[in-house]
């Protein structure tokens, strides 16, 4: 009797971001795309958010390999916080193993990855797994979908993709390989929902080269773009107006520097000799002849742009002078951050030209005829949306549908669903431990849900300390107790609550005397009951409150 092969998501479902999945057959895991998300904007002092992967290091002498589609950070991102965890090869195209190398390099790990080398084409095994690289378009070079061989069957992961007939480098779309694949038989299908709201097909990253070269011709401000790092394809034409245009470029923010030294180094780019010019030597030039290409199309608070906009580049100073193009879309969940610092640069008198309709940005992601595309290739006979909010992976399932896929061979799954599929079935069956681990600074998993609702208490309602010097022999009040606040109220502005607080937290103490409660504990735990209650009837606040004894 066949075996049943499980697929579990443990991040990139009914979210954008912290794309990881896994497939498990017998005794053998394999793991495609290990990425990162951003913190929500109540997620006070989280720099990442990775998935839980506590399934895989209770299982970590069965994972036999980690497969990675391309070099997004939702893709890539949490490869140096996994890897401490896990000791498996990974897989991965050229430029992509280059980005993850530069971040194993961040964090000290190196050494310790075995990171392998495979083009599309390629095929390779992964413990019992048949690997295939088949290439797609996305909006960074050396992109694939991954067709995996079990016991049971042939499963496509498709990755990002879209279908660019016009692509800048690297060719088109494998419609011949998809075919074959399908033509063989597809088991299952996992697809990317992203853009399934969206009719049509995506536009060429053609038409952003075209875009630019608009903007560029005739400008005589300084010219700033903003698009995503690793989005190669895109810097290249950037790079190539502001040669054809006579300008000098400069590069700013570190992540975008490491990706253009090391797409050179690789081949990937191709700087005219003489363009390329030192942040420090490109202000004593006209500004008429400068380009800066920066990070920072996420509004990201530690990103170049931000510092621009905010003034606190060291380099730059933004004002009426300066053209910024956001050449990039705002991720879901940071259009808040995007929008603020669009404002700002407005408040400077920037031009600012981010308005879709100029064709600055295109989708990386297939629209509803390019998954139609996808699915009419490859005929599976299981079909599993991935890579989207909850929404997109039910339009997505209806688009299967609309196919010819029967409804019972479509599957919606959560972050931590295990899907079991037999040549002739599908189902949900049970689930696996799942979640977000968050990543402050150096501290990984060490924030946990208690810490974050500790934080957004502090932001929302501040914090009071009450600080009471007591004897240890008899337990009396030596001194008036002390009250300080942070984030609550402004102290001389509410002299009539301060005394109020402090009358209370007297008369709690009295109360412990006269019910003879001498333990420090039941003293303060009195004395936050007595307080807390007061100020909500008083100030319709909770603020954290933290009672300090100091025995003399």
């Amino acid at each position: 009797m066949a075996q049943k092969l499980k697929i579990m998501a443990l991040g990139g479902l009914n979210e954008i971001g912290k794309n990881l999945y896994v497939y498990e057959y017998g005794k053998d895991i394999l793991v495609v795309d290990c990425g990162m998300g951003f913190p929500d904007e109540d997620m006070y002092g989280i720099d990442v958010v990775i998935p839980d992967i506590t399934y895989l290091i209770e299982n970590k002498d069965r994972v036999r390999g980690i497969v990675l589609t391309h070099g997004h950070e939702d893709h890539i991102g949490a490869m140096p916080y996994v890897m401490r965890k896990l000791d498996c090869p990974v897989y991965a195209t050229r430029l992509t193993a280059g980005l993850v190398r530069l971040k194993l390099e961040e964090h000290g790990l190196a050494d310790k990855v075995k990171l392998i080398t495979r083009s599309a084409g390629d095929v390779f095994k992964v413990g019992l797994f048949q690997i295939e690289f088949v290439h797609v378009n996305h909006s960074i070079p050396d992109s694939i979908a991954v067709a995996i061989k079990t016991p049971i069957g042939n499963v496509i992961h498709t990755g990002d993709f879209k279908i660019d007939l016009t692509p800048i480098e690297g060719g088109v779309f494998d419609f011949t390989r998809f075919a074959e694949l399908g033509k063989e038989g597809v088991l299952a299908l996992l697809s990317d929902s992203t853009n399934v709201e969206r009719t049509g097909y995506s536009d060429s990253e053609r038409h952003v080269g075209q875009s630019m070269d608009k903007l560029f011709q005739g400008c005589d401000k300084r010219i700033i773009v903003t698009t995503f790092a690793s989005n190669v394809h895109r810097i290249q034409q950037i790079i190539d107006c502001a040669a054809r245009y006579k300008r000098k470029v400069g590069i700013t923010g570190r992540s975008m520097e490491n990706v253009i030294k090391m797409a050179v180094e690789e081949g990937y780019m191709n700087i005219p000799k003489g363009v390329l010019v030192e942040m420090n030597k490109l202000n004593s030039l006209p500004v008429s002849k400068t380009v800066i290409i920066t990070t920072g199309s996420q509004g990201e608070s530690m990103s170049a742009l931000y510092r621009m906009a905010f003034s606190e580049h060291r380099q730059v100073k933004i004002g009426a002078g300066d053209r910024v193009i956001m050449s990039a879309s705002a991720i879901p969940g940071n259009e808040r951050q995007v929008t603020k610092v669009i404002d700002e640069l407005f408040y400077k008198g920037v031009e600012v030209i981010y308005d879709r309709s100029m064709d600055i940005h295109v989708s990386g992601h297939a629209c509803q005829q390019e998954q139609m595309t996808m699915m009419a290739l490859t005929k599976p006979r299981f079909f599993i949306p991935v890579h989207g909010e909850h929404r997109m992976l039910c339009r997505h399932a209806e688009l299967a549908q609309d196919m010819g896929i029967p409804a019972s061979n479509v599957v919606v799954a959560g972050i931590g669903d295990v899907i079991e599929v037999t040549p002739k079935t599908i189902k949900k069956n049970g689930t696996i431990p799942s979640g977000r681990t968050l990543v402050d600074g150096e501290i990984e998993g060490g924030v946990q849900n208690i810490v974050m609702r500790d934080r957004q208490h502090l932001a929302q309602d501040g914090m009071i300390v009450i600080i009471m010097t007591m004897s240890s022999q008899d337990g009396s009040m030596i001194s008036d107790p002390e009250i300080i606040t942070r984030g609550f109220v402004y102290v001389k502005d509410n002299a009539d609550l301060m005394e109020e607080m402090l009358r209370v937290v007297e008369e709690s103490i009295e109360s412990c005397e006269r019910q003879h409660i001498t333990d420090w504990a039941g003293i303060k735990g009195k004395v936050k009951t007595n307080l807390s209650g007061y100020l909500y009837k008083a100030t319709r606040r909770s603020p954290m409150i933290l009672p300090v004894i100091m025995e003399v």
